[in-house]
């Protein structure tokens, strides 16, 4: 136990002797800069969530009983590292979020085309359909009733929606709703029909490309919790994990853990893909004047 100690400890001053010779190298900021560093992190802390918090809570706890049993000080990056990052890697990427808002573009489109339909105006259309509003969309479409209501001019609050929604959909729809308030087009309700069956493939489309990337991640769940599983029963006999008690070892350790972490983050940013672009965000708009 004493050896395994001291090992550790051993470790742990090669590492951060290592880390501080990298800080001490590099070139120091102005300490405004460092002030507004230290701000930018507290508010990012003040806006994580306590469940997050209270998960790195436990981990640290955790990653500091297993150094004090067994020596390994490098589960104090360990297990805090893997508490935080595995959730993140192994969960659903943000796509499957966006599907959910597209389709509720869709249906909304189609309740406003309704509407319209009806010889109602374009802002009194918007609020009418407030109360049926999808809710992954409803936030938006809430706050563009209200600058309607507050005489934003019509054009200046449907870019601003369409920022909001921040999807090439939501640009389709808020340049077609845009036209027709420039021009007062009574056609605007048959545009929109065919907006929200355009959208409705689009959605169709990006389920089976959805479901496709979802195949190489639930891979990557079923290799990692495998994985764990092996490494948890051969910790128990002592005699596989022996060597990274050792300085070398733990250094070793932690190498091929963040080679493996590298390969999961890679595997997510492949099946996450790449947005389009769009054609009335703020870098769009900037490129047209």
């Amino acid at each position: 136990m004493t050896v395994s100690v001291t090992s550790g400890v051993f470790g742990a001053l090669v590492v951060g002797g290592a880390a501080g010779m990298v800080v001490a190298l590099r070139r120091q900021p102005p300490r405004a800069s460092a002030a507004r560093a230290r701000s930018g992190l507290a508010r990012r802390w003040s806006r994580t969530p306590r469940r997050t918090k209270n998960l790195l809570a436990v981990a640290t706890l955790t990653g500091v009983l297993l150094a004090l049993l067994t020596g390994w000080l490098v589960s104090l990056m360990i297990v805090p590292l893997a508490a935080l990052m595995l959730p993140y890697l192994l969960a659903d990427p943000p796509s499957a979020r966006q599907i959910r808002r597209v389709e509720a573009m869709e249906e909304w489109t189609r309740g406003l085309a309704g509407v319209l339909a009806a010889g109602v105006g374009l802002e009194q259309a918007v609020t009418a359909t407030l109360r049926s509003t999808p809710d992954a969309i409803r936030p938006e479409v809430t706050r563009l009733v209200g600058r309607l209501r507050a005489r934003w001019d019509t054009r200046k609050a449907l870019l601003t929606f369409a920022d909001e929604l921040d999807d090439v959909t939501g640009d389709l729809i808020a340049a077609n709703l845009i036209l027709a308030a420039q021009r007062r087009n009574r056609s605007l309700a048959a545009a929109l029909q065919g907006v929200a069956e355009s959208v409705s493939e689009d959605v169709a489309s990006r389920r089976r490309v959805e479901a496709g990337r979802a195949k190489p991640r639930g891979s990557a769940r079923i290799v990692t919790l495998f994985s764990l599983g092996v490494l948890g029963v051969l910790a128990l006999t002592g005699d596989y994990v022996a060597p990274y008690g050792t300085p070398l070892g733990q250094l070793v350790l932690a190498v091929l853990l963040a080679a493996y972490v590298g390969a999961l983050v890679w595997m997510r940013k492949m099946s996450e893909g790449k947005p389009m672009k769009r054609f009335l965000g703020p870098a769009a708009r900037a490129g047209a004047r």
